[in-house]
């Protein structure tokens, strides 16, 4: 009785769905230009001393940024039981080619160059490109998946069943939307990269990213915009019928759920969520006209716009549901049948509140420190021991 006179469940879960996205947005803003960057390597940097430049600007950052990452895995997990249940069983070899990824890329960063053998170096960064591009489309990929509905359900016992065979549980994934899916999420941050290689390069690798950040800019929007077009016209989306109550036990099984003609219902009974898209896709304009004339600061600052933009509005999109089920609608998680406990989410909460804020200060103070341009200087011989 005390705990709900402090604060209410139902205003707790909608407070942790708010803090998932905001780990979420805060992982790709940060380790998304980290991914970028890789993505760039073999189209920015032409020369070895080049490459080093380019790794160089996020040699520094790129450990802290992916913690956001596990961030956002660890509140999943603690926040939302079923969907880290859910989501990773079902995408577990997608869940797999995420994780090698992220296991080899700081990696191939930390050896490529220990030797001054051209090929070591080579391999090491087509490493760093495959690491950079499969998270960043398998991310899209997954997004996709969700927005469809993943074919799941729950028994009585609440065990959860994914059909298929385990491996379709990967191709299976990679369906025209959701490709299409992808394409948005790795141009996204294919564009986030070179507002980043912008702002820290100089020179040849400088213009390079700005020439390729602006067509990924392009793609980025178009894609958006086409997925859009394809969600009002090809994709169904959920809605759950009947009265509810927000502050009951969380139970998968807990509400009725029926499929409605499209997910983009949601802007006619809350417009102001309109403003998300919105955000996306001017966010990415705004970008490329940056990149094209050599704006810095102003450029990463649109490219995270944008990127804010269009993750959120896939969240406000959907809302309440987190992961629909295509196989069994009533199975679909949602805000109000998928969080942990009253308790569990309070106390979670005091502890977000207390080092939350550390983590953001410690996060600028960094930033603030190693501010500045990385230069051929810097990673010349006499730098070489200080620099990857």
């Amino acid at each position: 009785m005390i705990l709900n006179t402090l604060i209410d469940y139902d205003v707790l879960r909608l407070i942790w769905w708010g803090l998932l996205g905001f780990l979420l947005i805060g992982f790709a803003l940060t380790d998304g230009f980290d991914m970028g960057v890789g993505a760039l390597l073999p189209f920015v940097a032409k020369t070895d001393v080049e490459r080093r430049v380019a790794i160089n600007t996020i040699g520094p950052v790129w450990e802290g940024n992916q913690v956001w990452f596990i961030l956002g895995g660890g509140a999943i997990f603690a926040a939302w039981p079923p969907l880290y249940a859910v989501s990773f069983s079902g995408f577990y070899l997608a869940m797999f080619a995420v994780l090698a990824a992220l296991i080899v890329r700081p990696v191939a960063i930390k050896f490529r160059s220990k030797r001054d053998e051209v090929e070591w170096r080579t391999r090491w960064d087509w490493a760093l490109f495959v690491t950079g591009a499969t998270p960043a489309l398998l991310f899209g990929v997954a997004v996709g998946n969700v927005i469809q509905g993943v074919p799941f359900h729950f028994t009585d016992d609440l065990h959860s069943i994914y059909e298929g065979a385990f491996y379709t549980k990967f191709f299976g994934l990679l369906d025209p939307f959701s490709l299409l899916a992808g394409v948005v999420s790795l141009s996204m941050l294919v564009m986030h990269g070179g507002a980043w290689l912008t702002l820290k390069a100089e020179g040849k690798v400088r213009d390079r990213a700005r020439r390729f950040g602006s067509i990924a800019a392009l793609i980025a929007v178009a894609a958006y915009a086409l997925g859009g077009v394809w969600m009002a016209v090809g994709i169904e989306g959920y809605r759950i019928v009947g009265d509810y109550v927000t502050t009951g036990p969380s139970n998968p099984l807990h509400f009725d759920v029926e499929k409605t003609a499209s997910w983009l219902s949601s802007y006619a009974e809350r417009p102001w969520i309109a403003i998300a898209p919105v955000m996306g896709i001017v966010g990415g304009l705004l970008t490329f006209v940056g990149l094209r004339a050599g704006r810095e600061i102003s450029t990463l600052l649109f490219s995270k716009m944008a990127i804010l933009g269009v993750i959120s509005s896939v969240g406000l999109t959907m809302f309440p549901f987190i992961m629909p089920s295509s196989s069994d609608p009533r199975s679909s998680l949602t805000v109000w049948n998928s969080s942990s406990s009253h308790l569990t989410l309070f106390i979670m909460l005091v502890a977000t509140v207390i080092f939350m804020p550390i983590i953001l200060v410690y996060t600028t103070w960094v930033y603030k420190v190693l501010w500045g341009k990385v230069t051929d200087a810097d990673v010349s011989d006499d730098n070489s021991h200080s620099v990857y």
